[in-house]
């Protein structure tokens, strides 16, 4: 792939030209924007890896902390960024999605908040996007939406409610948490069929066989993280599933 600097499609980004991009398979049109933390020491080693052949992995965008952006790949192109991943049916997720790497040490140490200056500059980035391509709200999505158990990013501390409030994604009050009837791991029966159910509604890769597994934990906590970080336990409590409910209720 050729590897000369090109137009930035996002006003004010520098150009750092990864190798590892492709075309986007059957001219697939870009419906999804998917967030990730970098989850590395530094930021500066966090491009130079996404810039280099040897890893194998891109993002069309990198912020760093202090609000500075990065373009690696065309949005035309096909960026590796999201790997095994499902939303809505679907496998190839780069094909349909444009990537944006959020500078962060993430998971497991303890995950670091997002600097206001870097938030303000995903916001500005992501409406950007939103500008060129035909993106559903429900489709602005983080990592472990589209990769639950084996992606974590962005994590709980990411603020998609200040993304949302700027026009930017899907997004509802959570529920309050408090008593009342739950369902976890090990559990089975016709409730936790109906429950992966509406997960599989919404998007994510879940089968609906009644049980409550190991994956289904996995969905639990990665819909938690994204829309009731307040607690991540993958325990499907009466506050998750109530907001899963509002969240359907708003685009089916």
């Amino acid at each position: 792939m050729s590897l000369e600097k090109f137009a930035p499609d996002f006003e004010g980004a520098e150009i750092c030209p990864s190798p590892n991009f492709g075309p986007r398979k059957d001219d697939r049109a870009i419906d999804m924007l998917l967030l990730h933390y970098t989850g590395m020491d530094s930021g500066e080693g966090a491009q130079d890896w996404l810039c280099n052949e040897e890893s194998q992995v891109s993002s069309h965008y990198i912020v760093h902390e202090d609000g500075r952006v990065v373009q690696m790949v065309r949005e035309t192109d096909r960026a590796w960024h999201a790997g095994n991943s499902f939303w809505k049916g679907e496998e190839d997720t780069n094909s349909r999605s444009i990537g944006v790497e959020i500078v962060n040490g993430g998971h497991p140490a303890s995950l670091p908040d997002y600097p206001e200056s870097q938030m303000a500059a995903v916001v500005r980035l992501c409406q950007s996007i939103l500008s060129r391509h035909s993106i559903p709200a429900a489709h602005v999505l983080a990592h472990s939406d589209v990769a639950p158990v084996r992606k974590l990013d962005p994590g709980e501390n990411f603020d998609w409610k200040l993304l949302a409030q700027a026009g930017v994604g899907h997004w509802t009050e959570p529920t309050a948490i408090s008593g009342g009837r739950y369902f976890s791991e090990g559990d089975t029966g016709q409730p936790i069929e109906a429950l992966q159910a509406m997960f599989r509604l919404y998007g994510y890769r879940i089968e609906v066989d009644g049980v409550f597994d190991a994956q289904t934990k996995g969905v639990v906590e990665a819909f938690q993280r994204h829309f009731r970080p307040q607690r991540v336990d993958g325990v499907a409590d009466m506050s998750t599933i109530d907001t899963l409910h509002r969240l359907l209720s708003a685009v089916t």
